[in-house]
């Protein structure tokens, strides 16, 4: 089975605490001794495969690449950037965080803000948060009506497609991590001075939210799922094991778009050099 497929999101998906600490693939996966470390490697080895890639997929300008990471605070968001993403050339991608909206993005439709950080040819962009953002607190908090969320859902479904037709391929990772799980990472915080600067109060005031969050993103996924835009379900309590399936998948997805390098010119090898 291709990677892709075993953590594709189905029609009826739910998501349980239980589901989060899986662990389906490498030495985790088989028990052996020192998986962590393997797995670290092996994901290690994947990011430089996605790195080498990239250099093709710049030179080609035939495809764009959006990669969608959505989860609760303490999922690892930030974590997958630096251990997946980290070896790829700066020049052809780049990381968009999206915070709170400002003024002039109040001002026009929730997705214009989104619009403008899409990918151009040839470049890799990784959203840190994203436009779902929208169908999720704002429900979460009644900010919208369901009425009013519906209808983002169908906008986002065209919007999504209108990318796909032209020419980006979508990935949507929705990092699976457990009510106990983010509990532990958010007390690391508060007893790491080091790791203070990671902790923001407004988390705690999420979290007691939790289950309205959960609703909130099942029902976003099923909507939002297709086959041209398809949500992968990541379990994230083991961030070796998150980093090393979301890698996989990357990786499996650039391969099968089979890109070259764009022709040569013959013409350039009689060309010389002045001195």
């Amino acid at each position: 089975m291709k990677y892709a497929d075993m953590f594709r999101a189905t029609e009826n998906f739910t998501l349980k605490d239980e589901d989060a600490g899986l662990r389906r693939l490498g030495a985790a996966a088989a028990g052996v001794p020192d998986a962590k470390q393997l797995d670290k490697e092996l994901t290690r080895e994947l990011a430089q495969h996605i790195a080498e890639w990239q250099d093709v997929f710049t030179a080609s300008r035939s495809k764009k690449l959006l990669i969608i990471l959505q989860g609760m605070d303490t999922s690892g968001k930030d974590g997958t950037v630096k251990a997946v993403f980290g070896d790829i050339n700066p020049l052809g991608a780049r990381t968009v965080a999206f915070k709170a909206p400002t003024q002039q993005e109040k001002d026009h439709d929730y997705l214009w803000r989104i619009h403008q950080a899409v990918p151009g040819a040839g470049e890799i962009v990784i959203f840190n948060r994203s436009h779902y953002e929208d169908v999720l607190i704002t429900r979460v908090h009644d900010w919208i009506s369901e009425k009013e969320c519906e209808q983002r859902y169908g906008h986002i479904r065209d919007f999504e497609r209108m990318l796909t037709d032209t020419g980006t391929v979508i990935l949507k990772f929705f990092l699976h991590i457990s009510k106990a799980e983010q509990k532990q990472r958010l007390e690391e915080r508060l007893k790491d001075p080091q790791k203070h600067w990671k902790f923001d109060p407004s988390d705690l005031a999420e979290r007691a939210h939790w289950d309205a969050y959960q609703r909130a993103y099942e029902n976003a996924v099923r909507a939002t799922n297709a086959p041209h835009a398809p949500w992968f379900i990541v379990p994230a309590d083991s961030k070796t094991q998150r980093n090393l399936v979301i890698a996989h998948i990357v990786r499996e997805i650039l391969d099968n778009l089979q890109l070259k390098y764009p022709a040569p010119h013959p013409e350039y090898a009689s060309i010389r050099v002045p001195d």
